[in-house]
């Protein structure tokens, strides 16, 4: 077949049952098939010629510049496929989680020429149940981050304060391995005594203490084909630590009182809150397994660091507490209120925070003291304590919504700059622009219905 006869690069991906683009090394989008348009609402005659991060992310500057992984830096620098979850807007401004997934397109030389970028929005029932709520920086980062690690068989360990959501990001990893149709099993080394431990982990033969009247499987073949997330492993004593260190080198486990190893093929997911690398200095941790562990180490951030996330986590815990529902959505007032805590205990402190609220509001509604009744903050309001928060921007951040007293103030504190003030508001000028339009024809509509 000559040149000529050979079909275009627009006709090929035409044929392809995902919302596709091609990219090249500038960002620029050379070619979006009628799948992509019938996804999110953009013509190929409004993206193609345009950078991706301007119409994915309604933004002049690549997402890395935001705290998310850019495919495109990792497909025309490392020359491999990624696969990441990113916040994506479509044509009218509205905003959803998308799974993208880039490789790299050779031209005849074997040179990397452009990039081929699949869009897929995540099923509707999966975004609701992804343990993992928000879109701030950090936590986008960390989301780039586990969406490498996950297909791997790497062991991880996650570091990281009490009450970040370890488990939860645990939970991730095992929800985007192939192993997410086998067992996730967790195992808490912090809440079992040093004689149930090896029990718990390995299992046991009958007659191997006293009490064991039969043979038990451990939480390793338990975990068989999946995923074993081991807490606070910083608390297993350092004669298990050799054991494990064992299961993970060889993939066998013994069981208490036996002779015989067995295999197992498990995948690690570790955590811990305390300093491993110190407790490697004092001799309380086996050096040998430190470095097994941290072979992808990753650093969960505080709640503190990713304030931006607060308005959602809010919704997220208020929908599954008894009760919570009918309070959302949550008020500017509590918004602030929330916002303006440092939370020493993380997500699981916010979440506490608000069953409190919940039962303390009974039948009549929610007010700003229920969160902090019992903790001594002034007025039911703590004060306000590290980085500082504008709560201006983060408000209007839940769910991109916006309203006409938040609007007008952006606007007057930026001069009237529309890109400033949806900024402000943090979101886009094109959401911003929408709401101007619908707020001018419901003014004339009153004024239309008051002259009548």
């Amino acid at each position: 077949m000559d040149q000529e006869q050979k079909p275009r690069c627009d006709q090929v991906i035409e044929i392809l049952p995902d919302p596709l683009v091609i990219i090249d090394a500038d960002y620029r989008i050379v070619s979006a098939n009628r799948r992509y348009s019938e996804a999110f609402g953009w013509s190929p005659e409004a993206v193609v010629g345009r950078r991706c991060h301007e119409v994915s992310h309604q933004s002049d500057e690549p997402c890395s510049r935001h705290g998310e992984h850019c495919p495109l830096e990792s497909v025309f620098g490392e020359g491999q496929a990624v696969q990441v979850i990113h916040v994506h807007y479509d044509a009218e401004g509205r905003e959803e989680r998308v799974r993208l997934q880039a490789s790299p397109i050779h031209d005849e030389a074997g040179n990397i020429r452009y990039m081929g970028e699949v869009v897929q929005p995540l099923p509707e029932m999966e975004e609701r149940t992804m343990p993992l709520v928000g879109r701030s920086r950090p936590l986008m980062r960390l989301v780039g981050l586990l969406q490498r690690v996950a297909p791997t068989r790497t062991t991880v360990l996650l570091q990281g304060g009490s009450g970040v959501g370890k488990e939860c990001v645990a939970h991730y990893l095992h929800q985007h391995s192939d192993r997410a149709q086998a067992p996730f099993v967790v195992v808490d080394c912090g809440t079992l005594g040093e004689s149930l431990i090896e029990s718990e982990l390995f299992g046991h033969e009958k007659g191997a203490f006293t009490g064991a009247a039969g043979r038990k499987k451990g939480l390793f073949e338990a975990a068989h084909g999946g995923t074993l997330f081991v807490d606070e492993i910083g608390e297993l004593p350092l004669a298990l630590q050799t054991k494990l260190l064992r299961a993970l080198e060889t993939g066998t486990i013994r069981r208490l009182g036996g002779n015989d190893y067995q295999r197992v093929d498990v995948r690690v997911v570790a955590a811990t809150n305390r300093d491993l690398g110190a407790m490697v200095e004092a001799g309380t941790f086996r050096a040998d397994l430190y470095y097994r562990l941290s072979a992808f180490p990753v650093e969960v951030p505080d709640l503190a660091e990713r304030k931006d996330d607060i308005p959602a986590l809010a919704e997220h815990f208020l929908a599954r507490i008894e009760g919570g529902d009918r309070f959302l959505p949550l008020g500017t007032e509590m918004l602030e209120t929330l916002l303006m805590h440092d939370y020493p205990g993380n997500v699981r402190e916010l979440r506490n925070i608000l069953e409190r609220a919940v039962i303390l509001a009974g039948e009549g509604p929610m007010r700003p003291e229920y969160l902090f009744a019992g903790e001594g903050a002034r007025n039911g309001v703590p004060p306000t304590t590290g980085d500082t928060v504008d709560p201006d921007r983060l408000l209007q951040r839940r769910r991109g919504r916006v309203d006409t007293e938040a609007v007008r103030a952006a606007l007057q504190a930026c001069d009237g700059h529309r890109g400033q003030a949806a900024d402000r508001l943090g979101v886009s000028e094109r959401t911003l622009y929408r709401y101007l339009r619908e707020l001018r024809g419901e003014n004339g509509a009153r004024s239309g219905s008051a002259a009548g």
